[in-house]
């Protein structure tokens, strides 16, 4: 399945919303990433041409921002989020600036149980806080 295929089987409560946050992250994400299917969702990734080790778990490119529709909710995952903390903390306390809803957040994962409760603008800054070079540069220092 394709990205495009992806998009067109989603459910019509979720469709504009994750065409809107899609897109939001690639206007925003700085230059060096690709989009693909990882792991059944559309994915933001670090090529192997530029990063050839590839992924620790399956060797693939190196994934950094994957957005699912689920039944209940949006998921964004953003690895680097996960695994900054300065760029954690900054998002959590940015986000009631944006949103008078409590987030709702795992370690990498961002839901949104409401698609009319988005906050793009503060999504767009999330996307460009991180190169592929600085993304790659921490994946490293974390990996072993």
């Amino acid at each position: 399945m394709d990205i495009e295929e992806y998009i067109r089987q989603i459910d019509d409560r979720w469709q504009d919303a994750f065409i809107g946050v899609w897109k939001t992250i690639g206007e925003n994400l700085p230059e060096g990433f690709q989009t693909e299917m990882q792991h059944g969702m559309p994915t933001y990734a670090v090529p192997k041409e530029t990063y050839p080790e590839g992924y620790h778990v399956d060797g693939g490119t190196l994934p950094f921002i994957s957005v699912a529709a689920q039944k209940r909710h949006l998921a964004i995952y953003h690895m680097g989020i996960y695994s900054n903390n300065a760029l954690y903390e900054w998002f959590t306390d940015a986000y009631p600036e944006h949103m008078a809803t409590k987030l709702n957040m795992g370690k990498s994962c961002i839901r949104f149980s409401n698609p009319q409760n988005i906050p793009y603008a503060l999504l767009g800054e999330l996307a460009g806080k991180m190169t592929a070079d600085e993304w790659i540069e921490l994946y490293e220092s974390r990996k072993s």
